[in-house]
Order: C-alpha cells, then sequence, then structure tokens
C-alpha cells in the first residue's frame, strides 16, 4: 500500500505540473491532430471502461458473482485507481494546453477533482480503516491482558496491617527526602499498580480508536463527493465527444 501510494503521488504531481504547462506552452492545433485525437480516444477509454466496471461489479449482484469469480474487487479498483490517472495525464497533453472554450476548463478542472476526491477516499479511508482495525485489536489485547490480572489480584491474599503501615511509614519518609513517589512491594499491590498502568492504556486506545473513527467518517464524505465529481465529469465528457463529432462532422462538409 506505502509504494502504491508513492506512485500515485508522483502520477498526481506529474498530471499538476503538466496542467500548469499551459503557463509556457500551448498549441492550439495539437488537439484536432492525428495523435492528439489518439490521445483523446485512449484517455477517454481509460477513464470510462474500468471505472464503469468497477461500478457495475460493485452495485450489481449479477456482474459482481460473474466477475468476481476470476477478477476480485481489490484488483478491480487497482485498475480504476491506475487507468483513472493515466487517462487524466493522456487528457491533459490532449488538450495541448489549449483551455479556450468553457466546456473544456470544466471537463479539465471536474477531471482533476475526480482524480483527487478519488484518490483522498481510496488512501486517507484505508488508512484510517487499518489503523482503527490495528488498535481495536491492541484494545482487546490489553482488556484481555486486565481481566487476567483481576482475577490474579482476587486470588492474593491481603498483606499484614503491621506489615503495610511499617512500609508506608519507611517510604513516606524515603520519599520526602528524595522527592518520588513509592511503589508498594507486595504482591497484590504490585499487581494492582500494574492494572492501573493497564487503564490507563486501554484509555488512551479508546480515545485513539474515537479519534481515527471520526477521521474515516470525515473521509468518507470525499467518496461521495468524488461520486458527484465523477457524475459531473462524464456528462461534459459526453457533451465534449458529441460536439467534437458534430462540430467535426459539419467542417468535414
Amino acid at each position: 500500500m506505502k509504494r502504491e501510494r508513492t506512485i500515485m503521488v508522483s502520477m498526481l504531481i506529474l498530471q499538476l505540473i503538466l496542467w500548469l504547462g499551459f503557463l509556457v506552452h500551448q498549441s492550439p492545433r495539437f488537439a484536432g491532430s492525428l495523435t492528439g485525437g489518439i490521445l483523446a480516444i485512449t484517455a477517454a477509454l481509460l477513464m470510462i471502461v474500468p471505472p464503469l466496471l468497477y461500478s457495475a461489479t460493485k452495485r450489481i449482484p449479477f456482474f459482481k458473482e460473474k466477475i468476481t469469480k476470476r477478477i476480485s474487487m481489490g484488483t478491480l479498483l487497482t485498475w480504476h485507481v491506475y487507468t483513472s490517472i493515466v487517462g487524466a495525464i493522456l487528457a491533459i497533453l490532449h488538450t495541448g494546453h489549449r483551455f479556450e472554450s468553457n466546456l473544456g476548463i470544466w471537463l479539465t478542472v471536474m477531471m482533476m477533482l475526480t482524480v483527487l476526491s478519488g484518490f483522498t477516499g481510496r488512501y486517507f479511508l484505508s488508512y484510517s480503516s487499518k489503523e482503527v482495525n490495528e488498535k481495536q485489536a491492541e484494545l482487546n489485547l490489553l482488556a484481555t491482558q486486565y481481566n487476567q490480572l483481576i482475577n490474579e489480584i482476587g486470588k492474593q491474599p491481603e498483606s499484614g496491617a503491621s506489615h503495610v503501615v511499617s512500609n508506608n511509614l519507611i517510604s513516606r519518609a524515603f520519599n520526602s527526602f528524595v522527592g518520588t513517589q513509592g511503589i508498594a512491594t507486595d504482591p497484590k499491590s504490585l499487581l494492582s499498580h500494574r492494572a492501573l498502568l493497564l487503564t490507563e492504556s486501554i484509555a488512551d486506545l479508546e480515545y485513539a480508536i474515537k479519534t481515527h473513527e471520526l477521521l474515516k467518517r470525515r473521509t468518507a464524505r470525499w467518496l461521495k463527493i468524488h461520486i458527484i465529481t465523477s457524475s459531473a465529469f462524464y456528462i461534459l465528457l459526453i457533451l465534449h465527444i458529441w460536439s467534437a463529432i458534430y462540430f467535426g462532422l459539419r467542417y468535414l462538409r
């Protein structure tokens, strides 16, 4: 996951650099050239086919039953992530940095927002889910240890009163001299001290789990944003393809 995240961040940076290329370069005729057309068709296929295949497999039981027998959902999601960002890079190259029409500008904006929201939802949601699972497992382990300690404490005999008084007087005198807090030496007190430390660790883990669950819920909103931007992007893409075909055919006449 770390290696994949590094690759994706690098590709996002490349996409941003290519997009900012319009500041130093513009090629008005490149988008309509043969090379530009090939880039456009390839980009459209990469950004349409794998995402729609993943969405259909995820939401339609019939597709899910048939496709997941050969290809796992994780593999489909990985294809969706990589093909989308590669398609976005090819689409920016296709433009030739000519951002003049409102349709082209909004299409580019929606494309970049879709890629960014998908990346955020994919990796931050996975990270928060992984953190919650790991901390929950650690919490269960500490809770088991705490219950075992409580049982051991219940089996320990009570210490003699004279011994406790003597020990407390010596401890207090020593602690008042050196300025420290003494720790009892009888087995039951040692077990109680360990149980106290465990309760502190359990409380810290419970707080951390709540924090990560809050982060997970907030990150889940990015998936909703991703769906919204994706829908807007596909609508604009259809309009862009229709206008290219319509005006292109009219030009040939």
